[in-house]
């Protein structure tokens, strides 16, 4: 991000409704000002460094509100910014409960931005707040992500593909491949791959060096995640794989869980569950899957696994998604735009549009 400090330049425009000559005109991309920013709990560091880092590149101040069972992170980056010579005053932190700390930031009259990054219940709470003082905002919410693997493709390689989208960070991430549809030829060996290769996220301790999946963050969220199992499986749903907890860990551990046999309208398949649970579905062809993967209220992301690139590009263009990706996951560049489709946010961050998201646009006209 440090590079687009020095490229986010404005314009010259020759007046097209004046004779030539008689006008100087061009455009100033502005700082915008004050930027309010709230940040989730999944990833403290790491999101509260790619909302830090536009706003400081576009020449704005930052209030930061880390989540509240994350805030020693962000405390400790401050730390560094200090001695990193950041300026009093350029980045500030705040911690508190969202409905109190993080209300008061987004009703401030002297917050000019609000970036946010958590569920699309509390995004909408913040959009309609800031909208009573017309504040610029960016959201980037929930997800329930379609992973797609077409015929094609060797399950072998797709089977742990597809498990790492969902069951990394144990499943606490926005883009997380919670939905998997596999066409019905290969259905079966590619969820015999994916469940093979989730013994690789049996949950561990999260300082056990031999472990890849650690516990769930909270109580809360272990009550949430267990609660859409029983839930899933009242309505119909079959639990394939997991579905329980490891009886050799204490804490808020969940084992990797696959749920088939599920319709379009439970609420596993419709709702962000946010834990290492996936709902795998067969699929007939292409416009039946892109159909199937757009019916949601969501729009974050998508995969696709196949060695057809045609097909890869023809089903790219029919997801409604801000970010598909093909055999792989989770693969986020900040020299990319990332965001979300319907309600999966408002804006993009990072990339060009992420940095210019901090600034305003100022025409100024000179008469010659």
């Amino acid at each position: 991000m440090a590079g687009w400090a020095s490229k986010l330049g404005g314009e010259m425009i020759e007046p097209s409704a004046t004779p030539r000559g008689l006008f100087h005109s061009y455009v100033r991309r502005e700082p915008i000002g004050v930027a309010a920013q709230i940040v989730p709990w999944n990833f403290p560091l790491l999101m509260a460094v790619l909302k830090i880092s536009p706003a400081l590149a576009a020449g704005c101040t930052v209030i930061l509100k880390p989540a509240e069972q994350t805030s020693l992170t962000a405390l400790r980056l401050a730390d560094f910014l200090n001695e990193a010579g950041v300026p009093p005053g350029v980045v500030n932190i705040i911690t508190g409960n969202g409905h109190t700390a993080g209300d008061r930031l987004v009703r401030h009259p002297d917050v000019d931005k609000v970036a946010f990054t958590g569920s699309t219940e509390v995004g909408k709470i913040i959009n309609r707040t800031a909208t009573d003082s017309l504040k610029r905002v960016t959201l980037e919410l929930g997800g329930k992500s379609p992973v797609i693997v077409l015929p094609d493709v060797d399950p072998a390689v797709a089977g742990p593909g597809t498990a790492q989208a969902i069951f990394f960070n144990s499943g606490q991430v926005c883009v997380a491949g919670s939905r998997l549809y596999a066409h019905k030829s290969v259905f079966d060996k590619v969820l015999e791959n994916f469940a093979e290769a989730a013994a690789f996220w049996q949950p561990r301790a999260s300082l056990d060096p031999d472990g890849h999946m650690g516990p769930l963050v909270s109580d809360e969220q272990f009550n949430r995640v267990m609660g859409y199992i029983e839930d899933g499986k009242k309505a119909g749903a079959s639990v394939m794989l997991g579905g329980d907890t490891p009886a050799s860990e204490g804490g808020y551990y969940v084992n990797p869980t696959v749920l088939v046999d599920v319709k379009p309208d439970m609420r596993v398949v419709r709702e962000e569950i946010f834990g290492p649970v996936v709902v795998a579905q067969r699929f007939d062809d292409l416009d039946e899957v892109a159909r199937q993967a757009n019916d949601t209220t969501f729009g974050l992301a998508a995969g696709i696994w196949t060695n057809n690139l045609s097909a890869m590009h023809k089903l790219a263009a029919k997801l409604k998604a801000g970010t598909v990706w093909g055999n792989c996951h989770s693969m986020i560049d900040p020299a990319l735009p990332f965001g979300g489709y319907k309600e999966s946010g408002l804006g993009r961050e990072q990339g060009r549009q992420g940095v210019e998201a901090y600034t305003e646009l100022k025409s100024v006209i000179i008469a010659l």
